[in-house]
């Protein structure tokens, strides 16, 4: 947008040289979390001649998010772009809460009912949900996810609550 309702021109935050906020913005983003990932790995060994060590493979992509970053940004910077969306919050809210709630539950419930109830949580993240094709939906990876994990990679993870299998 533009104009403003009364005709006069939006003001950005941003300084003039950058053309499109939106790109330039998310370029720092993932430039953030690929120095938190350089910073989280750095007590794991590295490379010893041609053997990987645990930190190898962490520090790799985290370079390389870092370059792709700084090249989203260099975007933002030469090429017109987008302002900045506005920040919708009920997405991450429920999927964070969908993620802690099956942390949570998985070894008390079992896989079936953490899953599951993930799934519905993670769903009302938007108000479009229809709910008769969530449960469905929901059902399909909750099995898909125990015939992966138990069956397929032989996880111990408990399918029921213990005090359904006793």
């Amino acid at each position: 947008m533009d104009e403003a309702p009364s005709g006069l021109r939006e003001r950005s935050v941003f300084p003039s040289w950058i053309r499109g906020p939106q790109d330039f913005v998310g370029g720092l983003a993932l430039m953030a979390v690929a120095a938190f990932a350089l910073w989280a790995a750095s007590d794991l060994g590295g490379m010893q001649g041609f053997r990987f060590g645990a930190g190898t493979v962490p520090r790799l992509l985290a370079v390389l998010l870092l370059g792709l970053g700084a090249v989203v940004a260099a975007t933002g910077i030469l090429a017109p772009g987008e302002q900045l969306a506005k920040f919708h919050w009920r997405g991450p809210l429920f999927v964070g809460l969908a993620i802690l709630s099956f942390t949570v539950t998985i070894r008390p419930l079992g896989l079936v009912i953490a899953a599951f109830s993930s799934f519905l949580i993670a769903a009302l993240g938007t108000p479009e949900t229809r709910w008769g094709e969530t449960f469905v939906v929901g059902l399909v990876l909750t099995a898909a996810c125990c015939g992966l994990f138990v069956y397929g990679l032989a996880l111990p993870f408990a399918l029921w609550p213990a005090f359904l299998t006793q």
